[in-house]
């Protein structure tokens, strides 16, 4: 138990020591300072082999023993610049005072250029440098320009200086980030001469502009009485005529108001009489329409009626007629597949109805019944039914043009045989009557 529990100790002081090595060697860089790793050489840019590496924000390893961690700082340096008796152009000596923001810069080239001359420099040493060298170029550019171009145009002054610092400032690894001049003098007082000078031409010219505009407000001041009587004048003649203008222009609108009136009534009577004409138009064509209502259209109702009844007549006629020719044509069929037999038993079978047929024509007339009488005679004229057979043919004939006459049928043609030819007149012979029975009928 005691050997698990050294172990134990042995293996958490072991993790702890790991971690401590390691934390050792991790080098993590804050955003306003360089860590400056040297130990290890490498190969720039430009082509240069330096023995350091820069670590501009981020972390990163170090080797242990072979490789140092060193940190330079980032941040603003303020710096006062001023010059004293420095000659501008003219050999006017002046003192200029001046403010100036530098910080090490930490674009790629220039912050090697800064970690060869300041790492390991103070802040305030590194802003002396600084300072000195603005010095020297604010001393430069003086020497280019006049006094007045100093204390006038300030800020084209201060660009000039910035842009005369900047490569030098650069060179050392720097950056110059603000550049103003706060205060131009000089112990001659030739500012101050300078500014009476301008300031007794500035009060000069204020006098005589001064006067220029009284005079001219006099002028003015008289012009415009003069322009506002004229003014007066015109405004007047102006009434005047636009007076008379609005009267011609009242009797001109007078007449054609008067004008437009005439042709309002006029059209008011053409109108009207439109709209009479229209409404006679309308009532012309509303009688025509009820009269087409109440008596054209029942009219072509009941003739349509009537026609549709006809045709339903006709049509009737002419299925009755089919009719009877269908059913006396089967009786035709039966009459010749009886023989001559039949054929005589089928006319006496007619004879009461065509003897109907016949009396139906005559009216009041009531016939019960046929007797025949058989008087003995011979011949062929004989009496009896040989008589009354004999004379059959006749008869018959006579009936069947009495009812051809009154249903248009003919009733022997349709009872004579399809083979048997006729003479194209009357209708065809009937066959010999049997021999009369002995006796009276």
């Amino acid at each position: 138990m005691e050997f698990i529990i050294g172990a134990a100790v042995i293996i958490v002081i072991g993790v702890l020591l790991a971690i401590a090595i390691v934390s050792s060697l991790i080098v993590i860089c804050p955003p306003n300072r360089v860590a400056v790793i040297t130990g290890k050489k490498r190969t720039l840019s430009d082509g240069r082999t330096v023995g350091y590496r820069i670590l501009r924000g981020g972390r990163t390893i170090r080797l242990p023993i072979v490789e140092k961690v060193a940190w330079m700082d980032l941040n603003t340096i303020p710096l006062e610049v001023s010059v004293t008796n420095a000659y501008s152009k003219g050999t006017i000596p002046l003192n200029v005072q001046g403010i100036a923001n530098v910080k090490v810069s930490s674009k790629e080239g220039l912050l090697e250029n800064a970690a060869e001359r300041f790492l390991h420099v103070p802040h305030a040493n590194i802003g002396q440098i600084a300072k000195e060298t603005l010095e020297a170029n604010l001393r430069g550019v003086l020497a280019t320009l006049s006094p007045e171009e100093v204390n006038e145009d300030r800020l084209k002054f201060s660009q000039q200086l910035i842009d005369e610092a900047d490569d030098d400032i650069k060179t050392l690894g720097l950056e110059l980030d603000v550049m103003k001049i706060q205060n131009v003098t000089d112990d001659n007082q030739y500012l101050e001469s300078v500014g009476r000078r301008l300031t007794a031409e500035v009060v000069k010219e204020a006098r005589v502009a001064e006067a220029n505009r009284m005079a001219e407000s006099e002028q003015a001041e008289a012009g415009a009485r003069e322009r506002a009587q004229i003014a007066a004048v015109q405004a007047d003649k102006n009434i005047v005529e636009e007076q008379n203008m609005l009267r011609v222009r009242t009797a001109e609108l007078d007449a054609v108001a008067r004008a437009k009136e005439e042709e309002a009534s006029v059209a008011g009577d053409i109108a009207r009489a439109t709209a009479e004409q229209e409404l006679e138009q309308q009532r012309i064509e509303l009688e025509r329409r009820r009269l087409e209502a109440n008596v054209v259209t029942p009219a072509k109702a009941n003739l349509q009626a009537k026609q549709l009844e006809a045709q339903a007549e006709a049509a009737k006629i002419i299925e009755d007629g089919k009719a009877q020719v269908d059913v006396f044509r089967r009786l035709t069929e039966q009459y010749k597949a009886a023989g001559e037999d039949g054929q005589r038993i089928f006319v006496l079978n007619m004879l009461p109805e065509l003897v109907d047929k016949i009396t139906s024509t005559v009216s009041n007339i009531d016939i019960d019944r046929v007797a025949v009488v058989d008087n003995g005679g011979g011949g062929s004229g004989g009496g009896g039914i040989p008589g009354l057979v004999a004379q059959l043919p006749g008869a018959v004939v006579s009936i069947s043009e009495q009812i051809e006459a009154a249903t248009g049928v003919d009733i022997l043609k349709a009872m004579r045989p399809d083979d048997e030819p006729g003479d194209g007149g009357g209708p065809s012979e009937l066959p010999p009557p049997p021999p009369a029975p002995a006796g009276d009928a």
